[in-house]
């Protein structure tokens, strides 16, 4: 990476302006967005689609699937087993993907970071 320092940094500064417009920066929140706005996208068509039925739809809601378990109630635990997949997917990219980047990029600004 190139001196993030230019004009605009503070005297002995880092000039994080710089460091944000960096292509490794830039690529890191573009991965970052890559992942997660589809994925918040999906949850959430997924989680209104859920409340919507809830509300206009009660009869298939109240569907018996087996015994007293009805669709209702298993799209409603479907909602939790959901957030904890879409949680773990995150941590697995977050993982391999961007926390490598982002350790490099705060490893470099540290290393011109003045000392205190």
């Amino acid at each position: 990476m190139s001196d993030t320092r230019s004009e605009t940094a503070p005297p002995g500064g880092i000039d994080y302006v710089a460091v944000e417009q960096s292509p490794r920066f830039v690529e890191l929140k573009r991965r970052h967005r890559g992942f997660v706005f589809p994925l918040a996208v999906a949850f959430l068509v997924w989680y209104f689609a859920y409340v919507l039925l809830s509300s206009f739809a009660p009869d298939f809601m109240a569907q018996r699937v087996s015994g007293d378990i009805t669709v209702g109630l298993l799209f409603g635990l479907g909602q939790f087993v959901t957030t904890f997949a879409i949680t773990m997917t995150y941590v697995w990219y977050a993982n391999r993907k961007l926390d490598p980047v982002s350790e490099e990029i705060r490893a470099e600004l540290e290393a011109k970071e003045p000392s205190a």
